[in-house]
């Protein structure tokens, strides 16, 4: 497998219409909508900060910087900024609501992913006569950094709980794997049954390469330092802005480890 993957490109690449952008929009915004109804600033604020991220990785480093991006039928700044915004809102709310043990973080999730699947047949059956957009980016130029991010992310939490005696204060290291892997995941095997990842690529193998790769990679290499992040802010602000008593760092991890990951209330 290792030689695989460091002989192989693997070639993120997306095959839809116009229509799938619009409907997708408004979904967002409709999701961003319930959460501010729901009072989950925190979430809100987060979701639009990983859509800003994914725009300046995607445009910023992809395409200006290493000149992987390319795209047919469509302007790619646009393009890139709604699939930034798009996926970084709600990778980001899903993320964030997972390692806070929203008590419904399933649903929000439950939400999402269904949107993913129904999008594309939306789009595919009432924009069917509308041109196609392709836009595709290769990966070998830098999926060695992305494995060292990974590395580095998880080899310190792991160091970091061999050393912290207080089981209560050590990283969730399982929960973050699964969050790392299964967002990604959902967002990848969603547009691959939906037929715009990879929808031109004829080889089974390759696509599945895509779709492994990927998930085990790209959200994942963020999980520990998202999780840093989400357990400094969170010991200084509630959910709806508010100042709460400060605690440290490590006992906001605790607090976070005691809520059950579970939760029928």
């Amino acid at each position: 497998m290792t030689n695989l993957l460091a002989s192989s490109e693997i070639i993120a690449q997306r095959v839809f219409n116009p229509l799938y952008i619009y409907l997708d929009i408004v979904f967002l915004v409709g999701l961003l909508a319930l959460l501010i109804v729901k009072k989950k600033y925190l979430t809100v604020l987060f979701g639009l900060f990983g859509g800003v991220l994914y725009m300046i990785v995607d445009y910023g480093i992809f395409h200006l910087a290493l000149h992987t991006r390319s795209i047919e039928g469509g302007d790619l700044f646009a393009v890139l900024l709604w699939m930034s915004m798009s996926y970084g809102i709600t990778n980001f709310v899903w993320i964030w609501l997972w390692m806070s043990r929203d008590k419904h973080k399933f649903e929000y999730v439950l939400l999402i992913v269904v949107w993913w699947i129904c999008a594309p047949m939306l789009a595919n059956t009432f924009g069917a006569n509308l041109p196609l957009i392709k836009i595709q980016r290769t990966t070998g130029s830098y999926h060695g950094y992305m494995a060292l991010i990974l590395f580095v992310g998880y080899a310190a939490a792991i160091v970091y709980n061999l050393f912290q005696r207080e089981k209560l204060k050590r990283f969730p290291i399982l929960w973050l794997l699964i969050i790392g892997i299964t967002v990604q995941f959902g967002w990848e095997f969603s547009l691959l049954i939906g037929g715009i990842r990879s929808a031109e690529i004829t080889s089974v193998a390759d696509k599945i390469m895509t779709l492994v790769v990927n998930s085990l990679l790209e959200t994942n290499l963020g999980a520990v330092p998202i999780y840093c992040i989400y357990a400094l802010i969170t010991s200084r602000l509630t959910e709806d802005l508010k100042k709460r008593e400060k605690v440290s760092f490590t006992d906001r991890i605790a607090e976070l480890n005691q809520i059950k990951i579970i939760n029928n209330n």
